[in-house]
């Protein structure tokens, strides 16, 4: 019998990218994120075999499928891969020290990559303005120069998509 080593250190995009290449392995980090906390694996079973029937009444052999994968497949590789920790006396399982790094992934951290992209739109939306109304040579805006004025909005989306890449 084989000891399994939990993996402590970070998680490579690669391995990130294999773990999340199954279906039902994304289903259990996703659920574990949207209970926050501890999970039944029989929970998870019913759950996963009911999105598989697409809602439908979960045949008795489908649940036990389910469950069987999950404990001798997904479950273990998700706690080597320190994505879970399993508690297989208790059938129930917790986020792990990799838990984050992995569900950036399949949340894709939405709202903070919504609130730049409202941002840049935003600048951009301004930056347009600020050129059509010195186009139109209104008064106090018709002193600034298109040119410029374009230069210094791409300068500002530029510098925060840099920000964003880096942080």
């Amino acid at each position: 019998m084989s000891v399994q080593q939990s993996r402590t250190g970070s998680l490579a995009e690669s391995d990130v990218f294999h773990i999340l290449g199954n279906d039902r392995r994304r289903a259990i980090v996703q659920l574990l994120a949207d209970e926050h906390g501890r999970l039944d694996v029989s929970d998870v079973a019913s759950e996963i075999a009911s999105r598989e029937t697409d809602g439908s009444s979960v045949p008795n052999n489908l649940y036990k499928s389910v469950y069987v994968s999950l404990q001798q497949t997904h479950l273990p590789q998700l706690e080597e891969d320190g994505v879970i920790e399993y508690d297989s006396t208790a059938k129930t399982i917790t986020p792990g020290p990799n838990f984050e790094t992995v569900y950036g992934y399949v949340d894709g951290d939405q709202s903070t990559n919504r609130s730049v992209l409202v941002g840049h739109l935003l600048v951009g939306v301004f930056g347009l303005v600020l050129i059509a109304v010195a186009g139109l040579e209104a008064p106090l805006v018709s002193s600034i120069d298109p040119v410029l004025s374009s230069v210094l909005v791409l300068l500002a989306v530029a510098a925060s998509s840099l920000y964003r890449l880096l942080s």
